[in-house]
């Protein structure tokens, strides 16, 4: 799948999308801060330009409750099978362990 859109516009949306989640829930940037751990000027940052670190947006999606959705958006897509040959060739709970790819 190929999608058109910069890692830029990505963050952006993304730190748009939380910004309505927690507008949604009547927090403050402060009360949303307090809640998490993660310091408003972080807060303010993302929100203004996507900017923040993984452990800091992770305990945002814990507090505005939308963690699981992050952490299902970044698992692997299960396999698309067009014949019985494709499902026969699949070795069952042979996951790789390293990557082939440079």
């Amino acid at each position: 799948m190929m999608v058109l859109i910069t890692p830029t516009k990505a963050q952006n949306r993304i730190a748009k999308n939380m910004k309505a989640l927690r507008l949604q829930q009547g927090l403050t940037q402060e009360g949303l801060s307090n809640r998490s751990g993660v310091s408003v000027s972080s807060l303010r940052k993302f929100e203004q330009k996507g900017v923040i670190s993984l452990e800091s947006f992770l305990k945002l999606s814990v507090v505005l409750g939308c963690v699981d959705k992050v952490i299902q958006a970044t698992k692997s897509l299960e396999n698309n099978f067009s014949s019985i040959d494709d499902v026969l060739s699949v070795k069952k709970d042979k996951k790789p362990k390293r990557g082939w790819r440079k």
